[in-house]
């Protein structure tokens, strides 16, 4: 589930769900391993589509790359430490990382989501993920 404009069909159909159940999306966004091969794409979309028949709870997933990649613009500490007092403006050394990539899981509730992330399901997938993925995520979730 590659496709772009269906992901947006689903992300928004999934909203929507939740929103009217009380079920939970949770939706990351990743960047890419430049290396990942095919081979590790396949497997890391089978895994994902075979996680709600493993974990508890977990109703629906599913991947696919951005139809937007989603830049993300971090500061140095320093900056960060003025600006989080109140500061305007403060100069800055500045790091930019684009998440091209990612996935949305929905729960039966949030207790599902807590108890996904400790089932050996959910550690066996982190190893699949972990070969298409950079280190980090921007996570979000949906009630």
């Amino acid at each position: 589930m590659r496709n772009p404009i269906l992901i947006l069909a689903v992300l928004m159909f999934a909203t929507g769900l939740a929103a009217a159940d009380k079920k939970l999306v949770h939706c990351f966004y990743f960047t890419v391993v430049d290396s990942a091969t095919p081979a590790d794409w396949d497997a890391f979309a089978k895994a994902t589509e075979a996680l709600p028949g493993k974990v508890p709870g977990l109703l629906h997933a599913w991947q696919g790359k951005l139809a937007r990649p989603l830049a993300l613009f971090n500061v140095d500490a320093e900056a960060r430490k003025k600006l989080t007092a109140g500061e305007k403006s403060a100069p800055a050394t500045a790091t930019r990382a684009v998440r091209q990539h990612g996935a949305c899981m929905v729960f039966a509730d949030e207790a599902a989501l807590k108890a996904y992330a400790p089932h050996p399901a959910h550690k066996e997938w982190e190893a699949v993920y972990s070969k298409v993925r950079v280190a980090g995520t921007t996570t979000l979730d949906f009630q």
